[in-house]
């Protein structure tokens, strides 16, 4: 009954992998070797701070290695939080395709959270708790009783992030092992994204206005919270808690390129599928033009 989904769940099908198998686990790590950093030191925020230059190298490759461990145990966070999002669209969304398709998801997100993890803890040797920001996202999504809003949240929203943040680190890291383990993350990532659209597309047709007002609404704010997500608290209480304030903090993060590169990567995806699903309305188009994402509305969805 629902032919696009069909073949979407054909593809998931064909092109499921092992975690245990696929990846070469044999690959060494060294989140110290300059010579294969797994992000240039002009992705990494803490450089436009006048402290980094009076650091030693030592303490270079130190904050380097925290802050991209910092950065892997988010989307960690991330994939947990759809894992478990999974669960709950499959058993919710109203289509039997779609429900097929569902548990090829929940696979593939248990899949993420074993080998992001696996990556953390046995080759960086390091992993943060989640973010407050993103810890927000994940438990509004999970306890939301609209199934739409669920997918609206974690495949519009998080998985839209997550594929384009992994686009772009997979294009920048010279990390062999992590660019082979996005490989194969984002070919299923892609899938979950064409998921929400899908599905979505079909049902916002059905809603009211003050239906679609409200999930107008919804949508900003999670916008909002991811937007502020990469701030890096948990980083910097860990290295300059007792160097700056907190505020000074996020004021070079909101304007370094680590920030601007996120921004870019995350809403180039999203916010054109939010046009596409009919949530980028003229009443809402500047509240999105204030934040500064309303330019990529006229990208591919």
């Amino acid at each position: 009954s629902f032919p696009e989904m069909q073949k979407l769940y054909e593809a998931a099908k064909k092109n499921q992998w092992n975690a245990t198998t696929d990846v070469d686990w044999s690959i060494d790590v060294d989140p110290y070797n300059p010579e294969k950093p797994i992000l240039p030191d002009e992705l990494i925020s803490m450089t436009a701070l006048p402290i980094w230059r009076n650091l030693s190298e030592e303490q270079r490759c130190e904050q380097r290695h925290g802050m991209m461990s910092w950065i892997l145990s988010q989307f960690l966070h991330g994939e947990q939080g759809a894992l478990f999002a999974a669960a709950q669209t499959t058993e919710s969304v109203p289509w039997m395709d779609a429900k097929l398709f569902g548990s090829t998801q929940v696979v593939d997100e248990g899949r993420h959270v074993e080998v992001l993890h696996a990556y953390l803890v046995d080759k960086l040797e390091k992993r943060y708790d989640i973010n407050d920001n993103l810890y927000v996202i994940i438990d509004a999504i999970m306890t939301e009783s609209a199934w739409d809003l669920k997918f609206l949240g974690m495949q519009i929203m998080v998985e839209g992030l997550a594929l384009g943040a992994f686009g772009a680190i997979r294009h920048f890291t010279k990390e062999p092992l992590l660019k082979e383990i996005l490989r194969y993350i984002i070919s299923d990532e892609a899938r979950h994204v064409h998921y929400g659209v899908l599905s979505l597309s079909k049902y916002m047709q059905e809603l009211s206005d003050k239906e679609m007002r409200y999930r107008e609404e919804w949508a900003f704010e999670v916008s909002l919270l991811m937007r502020n997500r990469f701030l890096a608290h948990e980083f910097y209480d860990e290295y300059y808690g007792q160097r700056m304030s907190r505020q000074d903090w996020d004021a070079v993060l909101m304007e370094s390129e680590l920030m601007n590169f996120f921004r870019r990567v995350m809403f180039k995806r999203i916010v054109p599928n939010l046009k596409r699903i009919g949530l980028l309305s003229d009443r809402i188009r500047p509240r999105y033009a204030e934040i500064g994402l309303l330019q990529y509305e006229s990208g591919k969805s």
